[in-house]
């Protein structure tokens, strides 16, 4: 009996340090939950579409943790031969998708960073020098883009052909993106549609020219990081490897067995559990906060019911 509720207690804690670290959470919410007024369930979906998951519902989300978390129990359960590194490595693997998905996550935000300097010179390009108007611009840069955000510019397209409505296709374009560059660009766009102005090229141009020294600091940034995260990586597959080892040899595996071996092995994975997310919170660059990001759309739905007569 104590046994399940020290490991109860283990994996619980496993969780919440591993999806503290994964989702930038403090206490009990996500960090952006306060700022932006989201439910946490608002801020795993905005999560998610920045993964490039915005179709993925969070019940298969879970699902598929709840597999991985059965096949690493099991996994090392046969490894260890012992249950508390087994539920503690069925916690981890559950986890995995987290950070699997936390990397494409950064991949698809640094892609975006890259490509919005090009694409904001072009929106000011096609509604200043060519006369276009802003939707029109809007979605004629968005067809040029990448795979990976061609599709919110898309249903944003696909918005404004059903309902004219501007500020509500900036709103579907921002939901899809969830960056705050997109933020930015979208509110300029809406202010300028709404009450006019000719300042909006230079606003772009200056925007723009933000964008690209961004992109280059975090570039450099990360590149002095190399070697540091090559080491990180290192430091957690070599200790595994050798526990993994150490039960083939002799009476390794029945050391795991005991209750010393247990609470060893436990100790073990905790500290480095500890260490790496220790160290990916050093190397964590700054994001840019999203200021000017949509309600989530039951807010959006109550305004809506509210301004009709």
């Amino acid at each position: 009996m104590t046994a399940s509720i020290v490991a109860l207690l283990a994996a619980t804690g496993t969780y919440l340090l591993f999806t503290a670290t994964a989702f930038g959470w403090r206490d009990r919410a996500p960090a952006t939950a306060g700022r932006l007024g989201f439910t946490p369930r608002a801020a795993l979906r905005q999560w998610l579409a920045q993964a490039g998951l915005a179709e993925v519902a969070l019940g298969e989300f879970v699902s598929a943790m709840a597999l991985l978390g059965a096949g690493g129990t099991a996994l090392a359960y046969a490894v260890f031969g012992s249950l508390l590194p087994a539920i503690f490595a069925g916690v981890a693997s559950a986890c995995a998708p987290v950070g699997l998905y936390r990397n494409r996550r950064q991949a698809r935000r640094e892609h975006a960073a890259d490509e919005w300097p090009r694409l904001i010179e072009e929106l000011r390009l096609r509604s200043t020098t060519l006369g276009r108007s802003l939707p029109q611009a809007l979605f004629e840069v968005g067809a040029s883009t990448s795979d990976e955000l061609r599709p919110a510019f898309d249903a944003a397209k696909r918005e404004w052909l059903i309902s004219t409505d501007f500020a509500h296709t900036l709103d579907v374009l921002k939901t899809q993106l969830a960056d705050a560059t997109a933020d930015l660009v979208c509110e300029m766009l809406l202010i300028a549609h709404d009450l006019g102005g000719t300042d909006l090229g230079p606003r772009l141009s200056a925007l723009a020219e933000d964008r690209r020294n961004d992109v280059a600091s975090r570039k450099d940034a990360r590149a002095r990081q190399a070697g540091v995260r090559f080491a990180r990586r290192f430091v957690l597959v070599v200790p595994l490897g050798m526990a993994a080892a150490g039960s083939l040899i002799g009476t390794g595996r029945a050391a795991y067995s005991t209750a010393l071996g247990q609470a060893l092995v436990l100790v073990a994975l905790g500290l480095m559990l500890l260490c790496w997310a220790w160290a990916g919170r050093f190397m964590r660059l700054p994001e840019p906060q999203r200021v000017f990001a949509p309600a989530p759309r039951s807010d959006l739905a109550a305004d809506d019911r509210a301004a009709q007569p």
